[in-house]
């Protein structure tokens, strides 16, 4: 439990369909010998600050998805619920599995080098504001185009940020976004801005890479064993 018996629950969305993987459901690709599902489990497992954590998956992998992370036998309650069809439909099937808590983080299912530390300073940056998010500064020169791909500008790099998973919300705030907007969204952040909130940038980490393609896979071992040299 974390200090002035604060509960804070984690939901892991693991729904993606994989298209660019090819045939391989990359939650159970093996990184390292190890599925990537258990990779991004264990930090979240082990960090003491987590109370409880709910794995969100698609239809066609929740069998054993479910399996794996009963097979583990954790001490710590991880719960498996189907998502639905939108990323932000996973997210909220996941945050009404888990209940009410003080704080939620949400991590992508396919970021398998997060850290107890970045868990951790995420905890920290969302009592700021309500909503924190791990980010990275653009390092690339970033074009606005046409789409005609005939470019309009350039974009000022130094205001640019690469947003990742982990992000951190109050709850209960988290819960009013989705009752309040049902448009698009790209990340859970962006709901929190439709209705007004501050949303804190808190720094993450190059190495927290997000498993895309099977390219990503073989940057990803290296980066895993970089991490543990």
């Amino acid at each position: 439990m974390t200090d002035v018996e604060q509960e804070v629950g984690a939901v892991i969305v693991g729904a993606g369909r994989s298209q660019r993987m090819g045939n391989v459901d990359k939650i159970f690709a093996p990184l390292a010998g190890q599925p990537v599902l258990l990779r991004v489990l264990q930090p979240f497992v082990e960090c003491p600050s987590i109370d409880r954590i709910v794995v969100v998956l698609n239809g066609r992998n929740y069998d054993e998805g479910k399996e794996l992370i009963v097979a583990q036998n954790w001490e710590k309650e991880v719960a498996v619920c189907i998502g639905g069809r939108r990323r932000q439909d996973s997210v909220l099937k996941g945050l009404k599995q888990l209940g009410v808590c003080d704080y939620v983080v949400i991590h992508d299912g396919a970021r398998p080098l997060v850290t107890e530390d970045l868990i951790e300073r995420g905890l920290k940056a969302v009592k700021e504001t309500g909503a924190a998010i791990a980010a990275i500064p653009a390092t690339d020169t970033i074009k606005l185009a046409h789409k005609e791909m005939i470019t309009l500008w350039t974009l000022p790099r130094e205001s640019l940020w690469m947003v990742q998973t982990p992000q951190f919300f109050q709850y209960d705030l988290l819960m009013k976004a989705y009752q309040e907007e049902n448009e698009d969204v790209t990340d859970d952040a962006q709901l929190i801005e439709l209705i007004g909130g501050k949303v804190k940038l808190y720094t993450g980490a190059y190495d927290n890479i997000k498993i895309t393609t099977p390219a990503d896979m073989a940057i990803a071992e290296t980066l895993l064993k970089r991490q543990k040299a």
